[in-house]
């Protein structure tokens, strides 16, 4: 069965070496190198069985003609491997990936500068998915420290929130304790008017019936001046009289007297 796979990929690339896109001496040679694949069927197919692949690259050296088999799943994967390993052999310009006995594909003929430049993609995808990946690790450094320092900022902002609260809380309770202090005052300057509203009234009744008793003193003041006019009037008119009647009344007791003598 494996002759026959490596005996038909011959018969392949000798079809494809016909081809006016391929010139006719790389068909040969093409064709040539399968031929000299097929007498290493069993040597390949070990290889690539000892490896655990799903096949493998194969081709002779174009130094020494020595077999040459890369294991792999695919054609890039085992280049791959072979790019990575030190020193290396002389490799064709086309090489053939032949899967393991057990696997239902026919082996392929891959060109070197088709893997070369995968090869070369991979490499320049890895190198994106590395800057990818270094660029995620500082997008999600500088987001942690940005977390951060959104947490210390509200940290610090909560503390200076609180701290203007409990401020904000202290003037409004000496607010409120100036308020109640204006109204108790307030309360007592309302009483302490009433009061002297009431002392006020009562002062003004006071007046007014001292202001009656007055008037009723004075109306008897004038009664009694009036009638103090009227005697002082009368007193008037009779003294004059009545010194009269004295000074004759003296006059007649002298005159008796110096009678007497």
């Amino acid at each position: 069965m494996r002759h026959l796979l490596l005996g038909a990929a011959v018969v392949l690339l000798a079809g494809c070496a016909s081809h006016s896109l391929i010139p006719r001496d790389q068909a040969k040679a093409i064709s040539e190198r399968e031929r000299s694949l097929a007498g290493h069927a069993d040597a390949i197919q070990a290889a690539i069985r000892q490896s655990g692949q799903a096949g493998g690259l194969a081709f002779l050296d174009d130094g020494d003609t020595r077999l040459v088999v890369l294991p792999g799943d695919t054609p890039a994967e085992a280049w791959a491997r072979h790019s990575a390993a030190p020193g290396g052999a002389s490799v064709p310009a086309v090489v053939t990936f032949v899967y393991r006995a057990d696997v239902p594909a026919a082996p392929e003929t891959v060109s070197v500068r088709v893997l070369e430049e995968h090869q070369a993609l991979r490499a320049s995808q890895a190198a994106l998915q590395a800057e990818a990946r270094e660029a995620e690790r500082r997008t999600a450094e500088r987001l942690r420290e940005t977390q951060r320092e959104l947490a210390e900022a509200l940290a610090v902002a909560k503390q200076e929130a609180d701290r203007a609260l409990a401020a904000a809380s202290a003037d409004t309770q000496r607010a409120l304790r100036a308020v109640a202090d204006d109204l108790t005052a307030a309360r007592a300057f309302i009483l302490q008017t009433a009061q002297l509203g009431w002392l006020t009234h009562d002062l003004a009744v006071e007046n007014a019936r001292g202001m009656q008793r007055i008037e009723a003193a004075s109306q008897s003041l004038a009664a009694t001046s009036a009638r103090l006019a009227a005697a002082t009037q009368q007193l008037s008119e009779g003294l004059p009289r009545q010194l009269k009647e004295l000074a004759e009344r003296i006059e007649a007791i002298r005159t008796k007297m110096s009678e007497m003598k």
